[in-house]
């Protein structure tokens, strides 16, 4: 009796082992661009000035997504940061206005698998952005201030393709807020007299009758190996209207960078053969 059970053990034990051994293992790359944004800008303020001014755009950005570990066939998350800056004159070009925001922004999509290599995502994100507009003719109130954070709605689209033989990821991901919240002074309300504490009134709550905003990404990353070339294109609306004072910033830039998939590895193991590849894109 002692003999069977022992074998019974062994037996059940030498099951699972080999259960476990042929498991495939999961990875989940991460997938990281850095990229570069030159284009044009349109700025509109009238807290600042009645006048539309125009000019140039740049920016710098980094974007990551990964499978998520829970369920990585379906939901992928993206993380996005990144710095703009506005260079803009009036019509008589005889004063300057410019524009510095940082942004980031997290959010998760739910994804589904198309035939002829296309995939779709759709989902949800958070934002904060954070800036400063100057202008160098308004010498008594020459600063204003633009922040907000907001819920937004978002998505991609992605084919995986090629051009000759070079394999090319193809996408486009647009976002717009649904609801938050975002800073604005009263018409003529100086920043001197907030600072006295006259600081009621300053939040609002972000709605698209007075807050809206959406942004189109698209992009190309050219395989090169285990490195991509990133091309594209970028476009930013923003349109603000409280306490008679309206916004409007519009700009629209081409993009390059590099992106690429990486893994972290066990450097004993090495990659295990069998391993079962998640991207984030495709």
């Amino acid at each position: 009796m002692k003999r069977t059970i022992i074998f019974i053990a062994v037996f059940i034990a030498a099951m699972l082992s080999g259960y476990s051994q042929e498991k495939p293992v999961t990875l989940r790359p991460v997938t990281s661009a850095y990229t570069a944004e030159m284009g044009g800008a349109n700025l509109a303020n009238t807290y600042l000035t009645p006048l539309k001014y125009t000019g140039w755009s740049t920016a710098f950005n980094y974007e990551r997504m990964q499978a998520m570990k829970f369920n990585p066939d379906k939901w992928v998350m993206r993380l996005a940061a990144g710095l703009t800056l506005d260079g803009t004159e009036n019509p008589a070009k005889n004063a300057d206005m410019w524009r510095l925001v940082g942004e980031f922004s997290w959010g998760m999509t739910y994804r589904w698998r198309l035939p002829y290599n296309i995939t779709v995502a759709a989902g949800g994100s958070t934002g904060i952005d954070i800036g400063v507009l100057y202008n160098s003719r308004n010498g008594n109130n020459p600063v204003a201030v633009e922040a907000a954070w907001t819920v937004n709605i978002t998505g991609y689209a992605t084919w995986n393709t090629r051009i000759g033989r070079m394999p090319v990821t193809l996408r486009y991901q647009p976002t717009v807020p649904v609801t938050g919240v975002f800073f604005s002074p009263d018409y003529g309300e100086l920043f001197y007299e907030i600072s006295l504490g006259n600081d009621s009134g300053l939040v609002h709550g972000a709605w698209w009758g007075n807050y809206f905003r959406m942004e189109n990404l698209v992009t190309a990353d050219l395989h090169f190996g285990s490195t991509c070339l990133r091309i594209g294109m970028r476009s930013n609306v923003l349109s603000t209207k409280v306490n008679n004072i309206v916004t409007r910033v519009v700009t629209t830039a081409a993009v390059i960078g590099i992106s690429g998939e990486w893994i972290s590895l066990n450097p004993s193991r090495g990659l295990d053969s069998k391993a079962r590849i998640i991207s984030a894109l495709y």
